[in-house]
């Protein structure tokens, strides 16, 4: 369960912060100054790179329930 959870966060953390809905989201509207950021490529990345993370701890995850199912 927590490779699949992983996997989807991962995907969706990968690929949001680069689609139109990004500029328009709860956060970006509720502080005003805040706006600049939430296009700032560089937070992008950030996010991004989180869903980097969370993708392969799912690999991971995976891996070692694999090997250990098999005992």
């Amino acid at each position: 369960m927590l490779a699949a959870f992983c996997m989807a966060i991962g995907v969706f953390l990968l690929i949001y912060p680069w689609t139109e809905s990004w500029q328009q989201n709860y956060f970006a509207a509720l502080v005003p100054e805040w706006h600049g950021l939430w296009g700032n490529l560089y937070v992008r990345g950030a996010v991004s790179g989180l869903g980097v993370v969370n993708f392969y701890i799912s690999l991971a995850e995976a891996v070692r329930l694999r090997r250990y199912s098999r005992r």
